[in-house]
């Protein structure tokens, strides 16, 4: 088979973890333990789990001219993933996030993005060439949303399938709506999409309702344990969660979403999609840190495959 051609347009940041007990309060001291540094950001973990499951995988993005900016340099030369759409810049410093998990593996996280902030809808145009011949073109929200949406108006342009991972979730205008083929919220982020608080106690199937009148074709919810909530122009359809030991929940989502997007640039039907995708995200959860746990395309067969399903020639 022919790899797919998927175009991140996305984040790069230097992800800092500690374990703790829980959150401490302002003032207070904890004592932590398992400090990890390494890479994260959602779109470049997005890409290089794609590269892992198989993909012709490229990221465009913009990093700091300094040494954690070095880490995305060595990361997608180590993964495989190309970079010729990274752009290094002296104005601000490389991303970071501070990541703090409790014992279940549950993770709160702050960010500052960095030069990511840099990023505009002219840099995007720079990348058309490269998302006209795309199999899937995907962005996230820790970008400006003009780069965002511009990377998803482009895909629109040259027929080419978008994903967005609305992460972290802002509200979005029906034009931006409109040009996303796949839309890929968790309960969260569906509510904060809709201008609602996060913890709005109405139930997620009508949101989600009420989100795909707003243009948007294919939508699909995780939902943590219990799976993904499917909607398209047919109907609603459920993937149920698999269920495995789960270490650590960061990287899930972004692991989700590279899943979905390489089985759809493979021709997968979306359910199909949908439930390879809950094994790329429930894989992720059994590792502590995000590279480390993104699993390779074996694995992420071998775990569809036990759950009763065929994988596809």
């Amino acid at each position: 088979m022919t790899k797919p051609i998927i175009t991140v347009v996305g984040s790069f940041a230097v992800g800092m973890t500690l374990r703790t007990s829980r959150m401490p309060h302002f003032g207070e001291t904890l004592v932590g333990s398992d400090f990890d540094m390494g890479p994260g950001g959602k779109g470049s973990n997005q890409a290089v789990a794609a590269a892992r499951l198989g993909a012709q995988s490229y990221f465009a993005g913009i990093i700091g001219d300094d040494k954690l900016g070095e880490i995305a340099v060595d990361l997608y030369a180590r993964e495989g993933v190309d970079a010729t759409y990274l752009h290094k810049t002296a104005k601000m410093a490389t991303g970071v996030g501070f990541i703090i998990l409790n014992e279940r593996g549950e993770n709160g996280i702050i960010l500052d993005m960095g030069a990511n902030k840099l990023m505009d809808s002219g840099f995007v145009d720079g990348v058309e060439a490269q998302i006209s011949h795309s199999h899937v073109v995907m962005s996230v929200l820790e970008l400006p949303v003009e780069a965002a949406a511009r990377a998803m108006a482009l895909g629109r342009k040259h027929g080419v399938r978008t994903i967005l991972n609305p992460a972290p979730a802002t509200a979005l205008d029906d034009a931006v709506l409109a040009n996303i083929d796949y839309l890929t919220p968790n309960e969260t982020e569906i509510r904060i999409l809709l201008g609602l608080p996060p913890d709005d106690p109405t139930p997620t199937i009508d949101l989600a309702h009420r989100l795909q009148q707003c243009g948007v074709k294919h939508l699909i919810v995780t939902m943590g344990e219990e799976g993904a909530l499917v909607m398209t122009p047919d109907g609603v359809d459920r993937a149920p969660a698999v269920q495995v030991d789960v270490v650590d929940t960061t990287g899930a989502g972004d692991a989700f979403n590279a899943g979905l997007a390489v089985a759809l640039a493979e021709g997968w039907e979306l359910m199909d999609a949908v439930r390879f995708a809950t094994c790329t995200g429930a894989l992720a959860c059994t590792k502590l840190g995000v590279i480390p746990a993104l699993a390779t395309r074996e694995q992420a067969e071998a775990l569809y495959r036990s759950l009763g399903h065929e994988t596809k020639e």
